[in-house]
Parts: C-alpha cells; structure tokens; sequence
C-alpha cells in the first residue's frame, strides 16, 4: 500500500475474536484506524504488543483498533494458539484471523509486526514495521486527532 491509497475491504477472516465480524464501514465513523499485523511465531510481535495495548488504551475513544493475525507458518494456524497468545498480552481490540491471507494479501503487508494509520475518511496516512518507532506512531496518530500529547 501507498500513502493515501484506500483502506480495503475487511474481507476473508477465517474468524473473528473479541468481535463480531466488522466491515470497512463499521469503522467510517468519523474516527482515524489504527491496524496492525501480527503473528503468534513473531518474538517481536509479543515484545512490542504491550506498546500496541498502551495505544489502544489510550486512544480508545478517539481511535478504531484492528490486529490481524497474519500466520507465517502452517503452525500459526491453530486457532486456541492464537487465542492463547492473544490473551496472554492482554489483546482486547477485535482480531481478524487471516490464515488464509486474504487481507495480509489486500495489504500487500510482508511484515509482523506491520502498522497502518488510517484517517477517518479511509485513506492511509502512515505505515511502519518493526520493533521501533512507537514515538512516530504516536505522533502519527496525533497529528491526525488535531491534539498535542505527550508520549
């Protein structure tokens, strides 16, 4: 994806967790989204989910939140693995299962973690990977609510 491009369909989710199935239009409510790719075989993935969940709780009503859990291994497909690991960190905001790569490959996303800002209106305003720039992210996502926090 490209800056500005549009947000695609959330289409494909061999399940959802902590949610009903959502569409792209549940989140067009005039708040900015905030997706980010996951694996349970991702070290790095575990290490920064606790940033991630500090995010959500502070962004959480100014902010939509989305993991994908983006399997990079036929062992990564194991749904109570997922769920486990997703409980273990204490992940709350709703999680599309990708284990069939229909929105990782809609994302033409390569990473875990991966994160994608979106404005309110859809249109992609920030992408990164990795373990660092949490500070950015934050930034980002100021920038787009029109405030100034300190993170």
């Amino acid at each position: 994806m490209k800056l500005r491009d549009e947000m695609p369909q959330l289409e494909g989710a061999t399940t959802w967790l902590n949610s009903k199935p959502m569409k792209k239009e549940d989140l067009m409510n005039h708040k900015p989204t905030f997706i980010h790719f996951w694996s349970v075989s991702c070290d790095i993935c575990k290490k920064v989910m606790p940033k991630v969940n500090e995010l959500r709780d502070a962004y959480k009503d100014e902010l939509n939140i989305v993991a994908v859990h983006m399997p990079r291994s036929k062992e990564d497909m194991n749904l109570n693995h997922i769920k486990e690991i997703a409980r273990e960190h204490g992940m709350t905001q709703p999680i599309f299962v990708d284990n069939q790569h229909k929105l990782t490959d809609a994302f033409a996303n390569q990473y875990v973690p991966a994160y994608y800002l979106f404005d309110k209106d859809g249109k992609l305003r920030h992408f990164q990977s990795g373990e660092s720039g949490m500070k950015i992210l934050y930034k980002r996502v100021n920038r787009l609510l029109g405030i100034k926090r300190n993170k």
